[in-house]
C-alpha cells in the first residue's frame, strides 16, 4: 500500500483516459464495510490492487492530478480489483499547516489568502471524479467560526455553497471533514448553506486532536448528514499550541465501541475508512490491526 500522510502530502500523481461524466452511485450496506485512504500514483494499479490484498472493498483517494487520463486509469483500476472508491479527498493548493496557530491561516476554505483557489481546485476534483465515477467530493473546510456574525462564517458558508453546487451538478455529495470546527458550528454552517447534497466525512479521531468533541456525543448532533466516517484515533491536545497526537486505534480516546454503537442506532451504513497518519511497515501493521478490531465491532 502506498503510503498517505495528509499532514505532510505525502501523495503522487495517477496517469490515464476518459470516462462517463456521472458518478457511479454508491447504495448503502446491510453493513459497515471497511476501507482505507490512500494517494494514488501515475500507475494506481498496484496501489488499488494492495487495497485488495489487505482485505478491503472500499477506498478514499487523495488526488494530485486530475487530469483525464489520470481519471481513466484510476477507474482502470478499481474495476480490475472490484475495489469502490467512495469519495474523492482535496487538498491544497497552498500550505496547510496541522495546529493552532497556523492552522487557522492555511486549511480548507477559511484562509482568504488560498480561498479562491481552492474553490478552483474542489471544482477541479468534482470533474476528475465524475470521470472516474466517484460519488463524493471530500475536504477540509478549514477552522469555521462559532459565532454566525463573524463576517469569516458567512464567506465560508457561501463558499461551501459554491463548491457543493458544483458537485451537485455532477450528481455527486460534497463532504465536509471534522476536524477544526465544533459539531455544533459544522451543523449550522451546512444548514445554512442550504444544499441537499452536503454532508459530513466524521473523522473521529480529528475531533479528539483538536479537543473540539467526544465522538461519540458529537453523532447525535452530526446524525443526519453522516455520510462518511475515519476510523481514527488519538489523544486530547495539552499543549496550546499543537494538536493532540494521532494513534493507533485501540490506544486513543475514541470509545470506538460505543461510537460503533452508536453509528448503528442511526442507521449508518456506509464504510468506515481507516486512516493512520504515518508511513512505513508500521503504518501497514497498524491498519491491520485496525481492520481486525474493527471488524468484531462491525459485525
Amino acid at each position: 500500500m502506498e503510503t498517505y500522510n495528509r499532514r505532510t502530502l505525502l501523495c503522487a500523481t495517477a496517469a490515464g483516459g476518459l470516462f462517463p461524466a456521472r458518478a457511479r452511485q454508491v447504495l448503502p450496506e446491510a453493513r459497515m464495510r471497511l476501507g482505507i485512504i490512500l494517494g494514488v500514483s501515475s500507475q494506481p494499479g498496484a496501489a488499488i490492487k494492495r487495497v485488495r490484498d489487505l482485505g478491503f472493498p472500499t477506498c478514499q483517494v487523495t488526488v494530485q492530478d486530475a487530469g483525464d487520463d489520470a481519471a481513466a486509469n484510476l477507474r482502470r483500476a478499481l474495476d480490475q480489483y472490484d475495489v469502490q472508491a467512495t469519495s474523492a479527498v482535496c487538498t491544497g493548493p497552498g500550505p496547510e499547516v496541522y495546529d493552532f496557530y497556523q492552522g487557522p491561516l492555511t486549511i480548507g476554505l477559511a484562509p482568504r489568502q488560498y480561498r479562491q483557489q481552492r474553490i478552483a481546485r474542489m471544482k477541479q476534483i468534482s470533474d476528475f471524479a465524475a470521470k472516474a465515477g466517484i460519488p463524493a467530493v471530500q475536504g477540509h473546510c478549514g477552522f469555521i467560526p462559532e459565532n454566525p456574525n463573524d463576517a469569516g462564517y458567512q464567506e465560508i458558508v457561501d463558499a461551501i455553497r459554491l463548491v457543493a453546487a458544483y458537485c451537485r451538478q455532477n450528481n455527486q455529495k460534497f463532504r465536509c471533514e471534522t476536524g477544526q470546527e465544533t459539531p455544533i458550528t459544522l451543523l449550522r454552517a451546512i444548514r445554512d448553506v442550504g444544499l441537499d447534497n452536503v454532508g459530513v466525512n466524521f473523522d473521529a479521531g480529528n475531533l479528539i486532536l483538536y479537543g473540539k468533541a467526544n465522538p461519540v456525543d458529537a453523532v447525535e448532533v452530526l446524525a443526519p448528514y453522516i455520510q462518511g466516517v475515519h476510523a481514527k484515533d488519538g489523544l486530547y491536545p495539552t499543549d496550546p499550541k499543537q494538536l493532540g497526537r494521532e494513534v493507533p486505534i485501540g490506544e486513543g480516546m475514541v470509545n470506538f465501541p460505543a461510537l460503533i454503537d452508536k453509528l448503528k442506532k442511526i442507521g449508518y451504513r456506509n464504510p468506515l475508512t481507516i486512516e493512520r497518519e504515518i508511513s512505513g511497515e508500521k503504518q501497514t501493521a497498524d491498519i491491520l490491526a485496525a481492520k481486525a478490531y474493527l471488524e468484531k465491532l462491525v459485525g
